[in-house]
């Protein structure tokens, strides 16, 4: 990787962390460099300004870790009560890539960010239509095989589960990781009444 695409993943990596922690509105500029060892030339050399970064962040960033936490997991699903409960479980429970404390970053920028700039809204729905059309084929699928009974409708569960993940991670800064374990068992529940 050459040394501009080292210092640009570099910003976007420490950005990604302040942001997180504090939220993107109250990240500035100068937090960012200052948590980096780049001049301020070097972060308008690779981003004109907070908002450019700012989408390079979710679409460099965090689309494709959620695309590996979310969608992956999906993609050749013979049992989908099973992937889809097992996907779930690794986000909440075992991905060290998020923090209770903190919640979801894709879920904090929604909220933080989807209704007043319509570009981060763009860039963010591709994060959630990317994971719903997931669950929809994975569902379809399973309903083609057998699995899933026929009159299951995969868009309706796929906002369901999606609805539910956004709650779950939003309780979850108030009340900790405890609500996790009470979410999945309830979840399962339901993944079973599509069998």
């Amino acid at each position: 990787m050459s040394k501009g695409k080292l210092t640009r993943l570099n910003i976007l990596s420490k950005a990604f962390e302040l942001v997180y922690k504090n939220g993107y509105q109250t990240t500035s500029v100068d937090e960012i460099i200052a948590s980096t060892s780049v001049t301020k030339g070097a972060f308008y050399h690779h981003f004109k300004n907070k908002d450019e970064m700012g989408i390079a962040l979710i679409k460099e960033v965090l689309h494709p870790a959620m695309h590996n936490a979310m969608v992956k997991p999906l993609m050749l699903s013979k049992n989908a009560v099973q992937d889809l409960y097992e996907m779930m479980e690794g986000l909440l429970i075992h991905n060290s890539f998020f923090n209770v404390k903190y919640g979801c970053p894709a879920v904090n920028l929604i909220e933080e960010m989807a209704a007043v700039h319509p570009t981060f809204n763009k860039a963010l729905a591709e994060i959630i239509i990317d994971w719903q059309k997931a669950i929809e084929i994975c569902i379809e699928n399973n309903i083609s095989q057998g699995v899933v009974k026929k009159d299951v409708n995969p868009n309706q569960v796929a906002t369901f589960i999606i609805s539910g993940y956004s709650g779950i991670r939003n309780s979850g800064k108030i009340l900790g990781a405890t609500v996790y374990r009470i979410y999945l068992k309830e979840l399962k529940n339901y993944l079973k009444t599509l069998l």
